[in-house]
């Protein structure tokens, strides 16, 4: 959320605000701006919805989609710096950023390169330990809680609402058809089907086991509002 950027609106943040209990809020790299950013600050308190600041590669024109060639100590500067940024104005307004969820092609990339996601984790070890890791729950999560363990960050386990996956647990990558769910009624059974079972079902039938801890719904995504909605039926 947040990612609207001086005259280009994106999302529906406003009307989504009150159904969600978390918001991950763009740092300015992919999406928002210092106003955008204090105003959905300030609609995250107004609906105690807890928030977690969403860093980007530097890609405003891609919106954060395209994967950028970075060392490991330049990402690390670039989560740094965003961290800061949101943290520092969520200060300002008596509130606090609580988790780090990476967007777009960082995240994708850094659940493909274990450097790239050691570089994640330093950087929000360095600001504080405090704040939780998100990251997309996998059918293997060893990896991961090795080195997250080893820079003492506690992780948490996102399944996506809105996003089809393939059989080895990963997204389906944008560009293929049916990567995008946009019925209510397939968010629901997801749902439904994480409750009783803790499982999901790939995009060819495969079952797969998943931790969760949150699920996420694209605020970017045109049926965001009556996906949010339909969740909180349930």
């Amino acid at each position: 959320m947040g990612e609207s950027y001086g005259a280009h609106k994106v999302g529906l943040d406003e009307l989504v605000m009150p159904y969600i209990d978390m918001a991950n809020l763009a740092c300015g790299f992919h999406g928002g701006d210092p106003h955008t950013m204090q105003q959905s600050i300030a609609l995250a308190k107004k609906h105690s919805v807890t928030i977690g600041a969403h860093p980007s590669y530097p890609d405003l024109v891609g919106f954060g989609r395209r994967s950028m060639k970075c060392s490991s100590d330049e990402l690390e500067s670039i989560v740094l710096y965003q961290i800061a940024a949101l943290d520092g104005m969520c200060k300002a307004q008596g509130v606090q950023v609580s988790y780090i969820k990476p967007h777009g092609a960082m995240y994708n990339d850094m659940m493909q390169d274990s450097l790239l996601f050691e570089a994640i984790v330093k950087a929000i070890a360095r600001y504080t330990s405090s704040l939780k890791l998100m990251i997309l729950s996998t059918v293997d999560n060893k990896t991961y809680e090795t080195i997250a363990l080893k820079h003492g960050i506690t992780l948490l386990y996102e399944v996506f609402g809105d996003r089809a996956y393939t059989s080895d647990g990963y997204l389906v990558p944008r560009s293929y058809e049916g990567a995008l769910l946009h019925s209510s009624k397939e968010v629901k059974e997801r749902l439904k089907q994480l409750q009783t079972t803790g499982t999901i079902s790939a995009i060819d039938g495969t079952t797969l086991a998943l931790k969760v801890d949150t699920l996420c719904v694209h605020g970017d995504n045109k049926e965001a509002l009556s996906l949010v909605k339909a969740l909180c039926s349930l």
